[in-house]
């Protein structure tokens, strides 16, 4: 297995843009990404929860992934959800991505349909494992496929050479400190990075390898900045920054016309359109575009939290 090491840092969940009619804009993609990578970043996440992966057919993930990979072109690690409903559909999730050149790691959570138990959540990732030989992360997201995983299979995993890292945005930060304990103890085997955007300084000074935020795709300055003020010990300065990212994720708490995804992804894609970086805040079916006082309320978090001019103008509907 190749140099885990590149798996660390901050490796934003891309956040996709898309066109009125709902079909991905090439042109916003490349934009989003190479800003990200400008700003420094260690890696990219593609089809991940941030990346919509879940309203996509095989053919729009496909579309995406390789649009993703030419834009990208070796610059950065890349990371690729192969996220589906059950243990085979997840494999041929593997297979499919595999077989585009530039991937360099997959990401792959618990079963979420016919839910099973311990034995069965490991075999799961033991079965991936057999039809793939990328490095393999485990997505811990409890709140969506409804299985925490456990810090004790977790470390077996990875001292049997199953994973090779994790993903965790479970919100459980006790289990995650003795995840990140006992990874050590085992002696690393995986490099274990957090998806929340507002804790990503407690699990930094706890030993995390990284973060994967996808407040990153606002503001990946910040959470480069706070990567390199941590591994130099300039702690003061990490809980200036993170305080400036809590303040900033405040957005996903001013919507009012819908919670869950549309809220959290649709603020992002919200303030990415005004920022000038996407041409629309379309989001996939079901889910409706933020529209209204929601949108102002994003813009002047924007504008408190100096991501754009305070005298900046709000961009208008879009057709």
């Amino acid at each position: 297995m190749e140099d885990l090491k590149k798996f660390s840092g901050v490796i934003p969940p891309v956040i996709i843009p898309l066109k009125g009619d709902r079909t991905l804009d090439p042109v916003s993609f490349e934009r989003s990404i190479d800003r990200m990578i400008d700003a420094g970043v260690h890696g990219l996440f593609f089809l991940g929860s941030s990346g919509e992966v879940a309203f996509l057919t095989n053919d729009e993930r496909e579309r995406v992934l390789r649009a993703a990979l030419e834009i990208v072109d070796g610059r950065v690690p890349v990371l690729v959800g192969i996220i589906d409903m059950e243990t085979m559909r997840v494999i041929d999730q593997a297979k499919r991505v595999s077989r585009c050149e530039g991937v360099d790691a997959l990401v792959a959570t618990a079963p979420f349909y016919a839910l099973g138990g311990p034995t069965e959540t490991e075999r799961h990732f033991r079965a991936i494992r057999e039809s793939t030989e990328l490095p393999l992360f485990a997505y811990d997201l409890p709140v969506s496929v409804h299985t925490k995983l456990n810090p004790e299979m977790l470390i077996r995993l990875g001292t049997d050479g199953v994973l090779q890292g994790v993903k965790d945005s479970s919100g459980d930060d006790v289990q995650f400190r003795w995840l990140m304990i006992e990874n050590e103890e085992a002696g690393h085997p995986m490099q274990l990075l957090t998806g929340h955007e507002v804790c990503v300084d407690g699990v930094l000074l706890g030993g995390a390898d990284g973060s994967v935020p996808g407040l990153a795709n606002i503001d990946p300055h910040s959470y480069v900045e706070m990567w390199h003020c941590a591994k130099k010990g300039e702690w003061d300065r990490v809980t200036e920054l993170q305080d400036h990212l809590a303040r900033l994720m405040m957005m996903t708490r001013r919507v009012k016309a819908t919670v869950g995804f549309g809220a959290g992804v649709g603020a992002f894609k919200t303030a990415l359109w005004q920022m000038g970086i996407f041409e629309t805040n379309q989001m996939r079916e079901p889910v409706a575009a933020l529209q209204g006082e929601d949108v102002m309320s994003i813009v002047r978090v924007l504008r408190e939290n100096g991501v754009v001019p305070k005298d900046s103008l709000m961009r208008q509907a879009w057709d």
